[in-house]
């Protein structure tokens, strides 16, 4: 559905877009930024929920966001009962949105967020455009860390890329990178990138991660590093990089367990022509934060309810913009939950913000999502966390104004897995703070 510029009123009115000047301004009722697989869950949803003037703004030429070069399968498992690759799981949530009829706007870069709420938009297609809506759905997914980020010492040369920047060249540019690669951190799509440069004929030298635990799944590890004979260096990290005009080699030592500072006199020089950064994910969350939407300093993201509103009544956030996943089912999961509020806070003409109860990570937790929750919760509140250390037959403790209400027992919980637990509403409702803890049932690694 493509919604075109006119100056005549009758036609304006039909599509809720009219030009005032060199200002061009539409009316939706759910405006949603980003087409990804959080965005294209949230938009379905709101349609679904009887929300039909749905819009999406996406900045680029296609749906589907980091989906469309993960072309590896083991995605939909949860979602759609099979498995599928990336490009396949963003074709069925982007056909599913197109069946719906709902307005999908590529190359629409958001600038701002304002007061309204509105969306301050351009693209080749509409111009400078005011976009005025009921409720904005924010789903711009995440970004990789740099090198400038890490400050690693070093000359500049050519041949040092993030993993997700590797991964777009092989798969969709069809470059190789690289022929003798260094990886720095052992994040799910740094493993998996590995893997295919390894198929490629790359000779992937080593993987290092300066924590005792990898940053990636399990499973990942299994079949992208030991099934390819890729050493994985944990306790080390890059300290140096040497090359004028291409990278030569990277000087690479042990780090302190304790300080997470590398070992003087530990520097062990490893020629290649390559550096890989898979370093973490940051939530891209420039546009909320200078919107004033409050945020989280554990999960990086919005400081959202148990519906996904944020601190700004009737903006609400969804997936890696909100907090970084390992799967993308859950993605779509979470982008589902913010449209069906969306939704509802639209067909209510908003609603008076109540007293919440705080949620707070406690010992050994990270962050939890949601950070608050309402009196309008019912059944069962689903938190999702995540744990600083690696914890083997742990309990997670629920507290409620410093009592437990609640505890779990679990075998294990690692920093590189989201770990969830669903907590009945009642035992939230009346309380000023719900602390989530956990407590390790053997000695931590």
């Amino acid at each position: 559905m493509t919604t075109k510029l006119t100056t005549n009123a009758a036609k304006a009115q039909a599509t809720k877009l009219t030009v005032l000047g060199e200002i061009n301004h539409m009316e939706v009722d759910i405006a949603i930024v980003g087409g990804g697989a959080a965005g294209l869950a949230a938009a379905n949803a709101a349609y679904d929920a009887g929300i039909t003037n749905v819009a999406i703004f996406e900045r680029e030429t296609a749906t589907g966001g980091i989906l469309k070069q993960c072309i590896h399968n083991g995605f939909g498992l949860h979602r759609f009962k099979e498995e599928l690759s990336g490009p396949e799981y963003a074709a069925r949530e982007h056909e599913a949105a197109v069946e719906r009829g709902i307005q999908i706007n590529y190359q629409a870069f958001v600038l701002s967020i304002e007061e309204g709420p509105l969306l301050r938009v351009i693209s080749p297609t509409l111009g400078m455009t005011h976009v005025h809506a009921g409720a904005i759905i924010l789903a711009m997914g995440s970004r990789e860390r740099t090198r400038g980020m890490l400050q690693i010492p070093g000359t500049r040369p050519a041949g040092i890329y993030t993993a997700g920047t590797a991964q777009h060249m092989i798969n969709l540019e069809g470059i190789i990178p690289g022929r003798e690669v260094v990886m720095l951190g052992s994040g799910d799509i740094g493993l998996i990138v590995a893997r295919r440069l390894a198929y490629e004929g790359a000779n992937v030298k080593m993987v290092l991660n300066r924590s005792h635990f990898s940053g990636g799944l399990r499973r990942n590890i299994v079949q992208c590093l030991d099934d390819y004979g890729i050493p994985l260096r944990l306790l080390h990290t890059i300290t140096n990089v040497y090359g004028k005009n291409r990278v030569e080699a990277v000087g690479v030592s042990q780090v302190d367990k304790a300080t997470k500072k590398a070992i003087p006199g530990t520097e062990e020089i490893i020629p290649c022509d390559t550096v890989l950064l898979s370093v973490g994910l940051i939530p891209e969350n420039e546009l909320a934060r200078a919107a004033g939407i409050v945020m989280d300093r554990g999960s990086k993201g919005a400081l959202v309810d148990q519906t996904y509103q944020t601190s700004i009544p009737g903006i609400f956030s969804a997936g890696n913009v909100l907090h970084i996943h390992d799967l993308v089912d859950f993605v779509s999961e979470e982008g589902e939950g913010a449209g069906r509020a969306a939704a509802e806070y639209v067909k209510n003409g908003g609603a008076e913000r109540a007293e919440v109860v705080e949620v707070v990570p406690g010992s050994g937790v990270s962050y939890v999502v949601p950070q608050r929750v309402t009196p309008a919760a019912q059944g069962k509140v689903l938190m999702r966390f995540r744990v600083r250390n690696i914890y083997k037959k742990p309990t997670v403790h629920v507290l409620a104004d410093g009592v437990e209400v609640k505890k779990f027992k679990r075998q294990i919980l690692i920093p590189a897995e989201m770990a969830e637990i669903k907590v009945d509403a009642e035992l939230i409702a009346g309380h000023k703070t719900i602390e989530v803890t956990v407590e390790a049932g053997e000695p931590n690694e």
